[in-house]
């Protein structure tokens, strides 16, 4: 069961930022991870694509279980069928378990599957259970699941292709969730996914989610330490 204090700690002090890991050199990743954690980063995004639900096929829980790392594990799993794989990605130790809405007939049961999920890194501090959206669902999609659930993801792009832009109407829709989110009294955080760059992260920021996801902006081969540092000097000027 997820804690209160696992999301008590991202919900407050502002937006967080977490880095996903798929362009960083994967043969190094344990030394790219630790790059990222001591410019203050506390997530690691994780995007596991599965080749059926988006075309590109990525990675699975061996390799979550092989990050050592002090920051948090947050697992997106692009996949068709997730109630199968969820249990593999908590014993790999993700903290925090996101799947999508589009992949699955049922995902009540994927929530409630997960509900007494035991942190693999931390017993004391549960798995937090989150659902995204691509931009092509609506938003209200979410409202019946809100009551079971800790994190909704709302995706900028369309999942499982590279250097696309943030959609437009992403805005609006991080604004639909939050007052969804607000009319259900639930501490459920709130995050935002894809095409975030160092010079639109100012403007994503202040849509007042309480997590970005940003990956290519940070690791983009060249300057890693200094992106993560700008990107999260730009989250503490927001807070």
């Amino acid at each position: 069961m997820t804690t209160p204090g696992l999301i008590a700690r991202l919900s407050a002090g502002g937006p967080r930022i977490t880095v996903g890991m798929l362009t960083a050199d994967l043969g190094a990743l344990n030394d790219e991870l630790a790059v990222v954690a001591a410019a203050g980063v506390e997530l690691v995004h994780i995007d596991v694509m599965d080749g059926v639900f988006c075309p590109m096929l990525t990675l699975g829980a061996p390799v979550v279980r092989a990050m050592r790392t002090p920051m948090l594990k947050d697992v997106h799993l692009m996949v068709d069928d997730p109630l199968a794989k969820v249990a593999a990605f908590v014993a790999a130790g993700a903290d925090l378990v996101t799947f999508h809405l589009e992949g699955v007939a049922q995902p009540r049961r994927v929530l409630t599957s997960l509900s007494g999920a035991v942190n693999a890194n931390d017993p004391e501090r549960g798995v937090i259970r989150g659902v995204a959206i691509t931009p092509s669902t609506p938003v209200a999609a979410i409202e019946p699941l809100l009551g079971d659930l800790e994190y909704v993801l709302i995706l900028a792009v369309d999942p499982g292709w590279g250097g696309q832009s943030f959609a437009p109407s992403t805005p609006d829709r991080v604004a639909q969730a939050r007052e969804l989110i607000r009319t259900s009294g639930r501490p459920v955080l709130l995050g935002v996914d894809g095409g975030v760059t160092r010079a639109n992260i100012a403007e994503v920021l202040a849509l007042g989610a309480d997590i970005v996801v940003t990956g290519s902006a940070v690791y983009d081969g060249r300057a890693t330490a200094d992106n993560a540092r700008f990107m999260m000097q730009v989250a503490s000027a927001t807070r």
